[in-house]
């Protein structure tokens, strides 16, 4: 993180020097490092704000389902059915908010054996990449306290959409938790078809990926624990199995 900064900074520095005499240098100098820097913001894959698992190790024909921004009182319960039907375990990315309304939904994922992991307290995804260092903390804490409420210490993290914060790293680093990101995501909200988001995740289909999903009412109606049941059902035809990883087996 800091290199980046530090980057940032002295190509700022360098373009206040150059000014007037070099303003096509001087405004790459300006505003080069502002475009590196929302890369490593914005992007998924990127890295150099916190480091983002992105696989995990494995010699078998196995995944990791992770559904995220629950619980929600139509889609956990049937997802659970689901899961339960096919031998597979997942993780649930929750929002804390949401946890705080339905702590009894958390209590059912832990007990079919299920990972309840932590996605933020709001999902603030339009602010996160720019929380101050206080938000960033509250937004970790509340969400942690809510499923501490509920019987839960989650060791894993996802943020929004992977949009990474400056301050992100070393909050999570103080609170033991890891940060997850994903191989292949549905993207349920540019789709009207169920198939056509298990087509999607499961497109480049590998042993290690880690494959996101997602459920409650910002997924279409259509779509809605549809998605789930039909990549369940084809990663059965081609052999897989849904496994939660050690966070040794994580890799970037």
């Amino acid at each position: 993180m800091w290199l980046l900064i530090i980057v940032n900074l002295t190509g700022k520095v360098a373009a206040v020097i150059i000014g007037w005499t070099a303003p096509v240098t001087a405004l790459a100098l300006w505003f080069g490092p502002d475009l590196l820097l929302a890369y490593h913001v914005f992007a998924p894959r990127a890295q150099g704000l916190v480091r983002l698992h992105r696989r995990f190790a494995t010699a078998q024909r196995e995944v990791w389902l992770t559904i995220d921004d629950g619980p929600d009182p139509e889609d956990t319960p049937r997802i659970l059915e689901l899961l339960a039907a096919h031998g597979a375990h997942a993780t649930f990315f929750v929002i804390g908010e949401k946890a705080v309304r339905h702590p009894e939904l958390i209590r059912a994922i832990r007990a079919a054996g299920h990972e309840v992991a932590h996605h933020t307290h709001t999902h603030p995804l339009v602010a996160f990449w720019c929380a101050s260092p206080t938000q960033v903390r509250r937004e970790i804490d509340t969400a942690m306290e809510a499923l501490r409420l509920a019987g839960v210490t989650p060791t894993r993290f996802r943020p929004p959409a992977g949009v990474k914060n400056l301050w992100l790293a070393s909050a999570l680093r103080a609170r033991g938790l890891s940060c997850t990101g994903w191989s292949a995501r549905g993207l349920e909200r540019w789709h009207t078809r169920p198939d056509a988001v298990a087509a999607r995740v499961l497109r480049g289909l590998a042993p290690g990926a880690i494959l996101l999903l997602h459920e409650g009412p910002g997924v279409p109606a259509s779509i809605r624990v549809h998605a789930v049941r039909l990549v369940l059902e084809r990663l059965h035809e081609q052999g897989y199995q849904c496994v939660v990883p050690a966070a040794t087996q994580l890799t970037g």
